[in-house]
């Protein structure tokens, strides 16, 4: 019982990173140390479906609470105060990269360059998309609504990038759904769902995205787990550049996408923010 509450909790944590840009669900289930068996549960779930309903249940129960009790919330916050919401995520970040360290001293890939280069090559993509609206400009616009067969298929389409984005730790979800333009649209669609607004249309629009980020999870599932078995520390390599570089990508983003007024509360909060989320990755990364 103990064991499903945390997992509930971890999820929860997952879900609120997916609300916001910057923020990578797949960084945050890597540095709560249960990412490895959120990508195994996903690519074998019938192979061993028991254990991995028992354990990917609550994990998934804990994402859906957040999204649905949350997405106004995280959404007012990110706009209203934006300096301690980001900073608690980068604490969240940065409270879990010493469990990551850990997988990658004293290997033999630790002397390599090649290994080091990788992890460059990962931090690069984060700030380049971090940066993406200052370099390639806004994001596209997109309507949900009356959409035809096309509209649907394109939908399905976005959720199988969204999902591989998601699942990919340091790559925000959000932040590209913001750049493919469907960010606001399917959000604004979460909220309309939680008020009980337009429910038939909001649901069949939400079922095809939702459709087309299971299948994009489990795709890129697999490929995830092949690289963790093939080139488990190389791997890790990479998994930091991408991580090191949301500790800039995320306060990049915020800066980008809202009007920021840099008042003493503001950053007392902030630095208070910064720690309580280094505490919390952390300590839950233990358990």
């Amino acid at each position: 019982m103990k064991k499903s509450i945390i997992l509930v909790i971890k999820g929860f944590i997952m879900g609120i990173a997916n609300i916001i840009p910057g923020v990578s669900g797949g960084t945050l289930a890597l540095i709560l140390g249960i990412y490895e068996d959120f990508i195994g549960a996903i690519s074998h779930f019938f192979s061993k479906l028991k254990e991995n309903i028992k354990f990917l249940v609550p994990v998934v129960i804990g994402m859906g609470l957040a999204i649905v009790s949350l997405s106004r919330v995280i959404d007012y916050s990110y706009k209203h105060f934006p300096i301690p919401t980001s900073l608690f995520f980068v604490g969240l970040v940065l409270g879990g990269i010493p469990m990551l360290l850990s997988k990658v001293k004293n290997t033999k890939e630790n002397k390599q360059i090649s290994s080091y280069l990788i992890a460059l090559i990962t931090f690069t993509i984060v700030i380049v998309m971090a940066l993406s609206d200052v370099i390639f400009g806004s994001g596209l616009k997109v309507s949900l609504s009356n959409m035809g067969i096309i509209g649907y298929i394109s939908l399905f389409l976005v959720g199988i990038i969204a999902a591989a984005t998601m699942v990919i730790p340091g790559v925000s979800g959000s932040l590209v759904l913001m750049l493919l333009g469907y960010y606001y649209p399917v959000i604004a669609l979460i909220k309309e769902l939680t008020s009980f607004k337009n429910v038939g249309s909001n649901i069949l629009i939400l079922g095809v995205f939702g459709f087309g980020v299971l299948f994009g999870i489990v795709a890129i599932s697999k490929l995830l787990e092949y690289l963790f078995s093939k080139h488990e520390v190389k791997t890790y390599f990479g998994v930091l550049g991408f991580i090191v570089a949301s500790i800039f990508a995320i306060p990049i983003s915020t800066f980008l996408n809202n009007t920021i007024s840099f008042d003493i509360v503001q950053i007392l909060i902030g630095i208070i923010c910064l720690g309580l989320g280094s505490i919390i990755s952390y300590k839950l990364g233990d358990k």
